[in-house]
């Protein structure tokens, strides 16, 4: 092996290969290992390719941390943590480093963010609504991509990297009985259902793509841009986030998530219509229960059914006159 950390970072990738982690995933490892690398290298006055193992002692790898937390945000922070603490541990494994420092440098504790869906009852449909209708001004406007693309998000609750690796071909099966196949995080695949709505949404995305670029073939992506070029991650994003402006609903849209409000949007109101924490845990893909049940907590609906179950109600519902809302000996 060699002594280089840069060798040994891209050795430590390609052995993380085998558990089948997404580009996406592989990518942020790499991010996170070169990036406190590099400000390793800062500190002792090098190259990040010139770094061997007796340079990353503990105090310059918490050095390293301390640079590397100075512009970014905790949940960053503590991701980088953790991957070299994957890092370490693998070559502890290994047998070429003794031990792990990782333990030794800080690391932030971040509080869990309960989900963060759209704000305002109707804002869903205020979307849609303002979109066929042509809503989003464009250069070159496409509102029945647009519509498809926001649809898709709220009728599935798919993540923005699982949106994007759609096929032509992933949805499939019989009208009125469409089915969409997803692969998720760590490469999981799942299959989630299709309502006649959606797909006719995108019959008509399908067909006006058809008129603006011809053919369209099972393998190309499901989603593309104005040149009909397969959607990123920046497009998908400044995609969503002119249709939350043109639509007029900016103001309900929490801030940093975009295209995760809309997941977070269709898995609260699943919650809000009675789905369980299985059912929920099963459409979003989620690896463990404790995720899913947030939404369940965020909706309180089982807390409001406990509470409403009170006989005391049944005294205050006939002094408030029943659902009629007029009190008892009121005035007037």
């Amino acid at each position: 092996m060699s002594e280089r950390l840069v060798d040994a970072v891209e050795e430590y990738l390609v052995a993380r290969r085998a558990a089948k982690p997404s580009e996406h995933t592989v990518a942020a490892y790499r991010r996170d290992l070169l990036g406190v690398l590099g400000c390793a290298a800062g500190i002792r006055g090098a190259r990040p390719e010139e770094l061997r193992w007796a340079d990353l002692d503990v105090a310059t790898l918490r050095g390293a941390f301390a640079e590397f937390a100075a512009s970014r945000a905790a949940s960053s922070v503590l991701r980088a943590w953790s991957t070299w603490n994957g890092f370490f541990g693998f070559w502890v494994s290994e047998r070429v480093l003794s031990g792990n420092p990782m333990p030794a440098v800080p690391r932030p504790r971040v509080r869990p963010s309960g989900p963060k869906p759209l704000r305002g009852e109707d804002t869903p449909e205020r979307l849609l609504e303002a979109l066929a209708r042509g809503a989003r001004k464009a250069r070159d406007p496409w509102p029945e991509r647009d519509l498809a693309v926001l649809a898709l998000a709220l009728l599935t609750g798919m993540r923005s990297a699982e949106m994007l690796a759609l096929r032509v071909d992933s949805v499939s099966g019989r009208s009125g009985e469409m089915r969409v196949r997803v692969v998720g995080k760590g490469g999981g695949e799942r299959v989630l259902p299709i309502e006649r709505p959606l797909e006719v949404l995108l019959e008509a995305y399908l067909a006006s793509r058809r008129e603006r670029f011809g053919a369209v073939a099972g393998a190309d992506p499901l989603l593309v841009d104005n040149r009909g070029e397969g959607l990123r991650r920046g497009g998908l994003q400044y995609l969503v986030r002119q249709c939350y402006r043109h639509a007029g609903v900016n103001d309900r849209v929490a801030r940093g998530t975009l295209v995760h409000a809309l997941r977070h949007t269709f898995a609260t109101r699943l919650a809000e219509d009675g789905a369980s924490v299985t059912e929920i845990m099963h459409l979003l893909g989620h690896a463990s229960v404790a995720s899913s049940q947030a939404y369940i907590e965020v909706t309180a609906r089982a807390t409001r059914d406990a509470a409403s179950s009170n006989r005391t109600y049944g005294v205050v519902r006939r002094l408030a006159g029943g659902d009629r809302g007029e009190v008892v000996g009121g005035a007037g």
